[in-house]
């Protein structure tokens, strides 16, 4: 019986657009296009979610790809403040969550992301009261779907796998869930209503 619902954070409870911030501080087109691809789309953003790297060391290496001075002050720019720019809540996730907490199961979350979102998810995730327990892949220096990270999602909250239900974008981390037995709910197509018949599928775990 399924008792608690796991969720991804990025484009599952909250809009994510990695070149929002980029538009914001940078005009020219060609530069704000070579920001972005140096900082979001690089192996320091990956290392960061894992966190493995600080964001000076991460910085460094970012800057040094860049070919001007203004690239790279907007480079810095662009990595200290990406979080008040990439991300917003998924309002109609929000309603799902209170729905699902409202008839007893317990609400998670497993994220790939860095450090730098420990001081500011209260802010971008939607329900964030009805949240049981958050785990963010840069704290345990693994991500999804590395099957450690879903170890640790289980053995932090005393969770057992066969109880849990994992919603994430991406076919390649349900099928890392389910490698350890936590089926799930690949949320690709981003259609709540849809989630929401599936998840109506599972009796209320009230009075268990």
């Amino acid at each position: 019986m399924i008792k608690n619902i796991v969720f991804d954070m990025g484009k599952v409870l909250t809009a994510y657009q990695a070149d929002a911030v980029a538009c914001h501080f940078i005009e020219d087109e060609a530069e704000r296009k070579e920001v972005c691809t140096s900082v979001f789309v690089s192996p320091e953003w990956l290392l960061l979610d894992m966190g493995v790297i600080s964001e000076e060391e991460a910085l460094k290496k970012i800057q040094a790809r860049l070919s001007t001075d203004h690239a790279r002050e907007m480079a810095r720019l662009c990595l200290e403040r990406w979080h008040e720019y990439n991300m917003w809540p998924i309002e109609e996730m929000g309603e799902v969550v209170r729905w699902l907490k409202k008839q007893g199961f317990g609400i998670y979350l497993c994220s790939n992301a860095s450090l730098r979102l420990l001081s500011c998810y209260q802010k971008v995730i939607p329900a964030i009261d009805c949240f049981d327990g958050i785990l963010f892949s840069a704290e345990e220096k693994c991500i999804k779907p590395q099957k450690e990270i879903y170890l640790r999602l289980f053995d932090r909250f005393s969770l057992k796998p066969e109880e849990c239900y994992f919603i994430d974008d991406l076919a390649l981390n349900i099928e890392g869930a389910r490698a350890c037995g936590m089926d799930g709910y690949c949320f690709a197509d981003g259609d709540t209503g849809k989630l929401k018949k599936v998840l109506e599928g599972f009796p209320a775990p009230v009075g268990e």
